[in-house]
């Protein structure tokens, strides 16, 4: 799970790598507006899981850390995240 996990965090940098040279150099022409409209789809996807596992969160030392990579990679930062521990009452 954990190579799983580590592959999709480094081809979801690749591409917000791809997206960022395509603003700085843009592309031919379909290509540019389809990597940004990928892009600004991904990153409104990425804002909602941010929003969907903020409560799972607020227990988390670094939170705004784990939602700055929310943010980066998506649901693979989420499910690297393990679940909080309770203590038995």
């Amino acid at each position: 799970m954990k190579v799983f996990l580590g592959l999709g965090k480094a081809l979801t940098v690749v591409f917000w790598w791809v997206v960022l040279v395509n603003l700085l150099i843009p592309q031919a022409f379909p290509f540019n507006k389809l990597i940004s409209a990928v892009g600004i789809g991904l990153l409104g996807l990425h804002l909602l899981e941010v929003l969907a596992y903020n409560g799972r969160l607020r227990d988390r030392s670094h939170r705004w850390f784990d939602r700055l990579q929310i943010l980066l990679v998506g649901i693979f930062h989420v499910l690297s995240i393990p679940p909080p521990v309770h203590a038995k009452p």
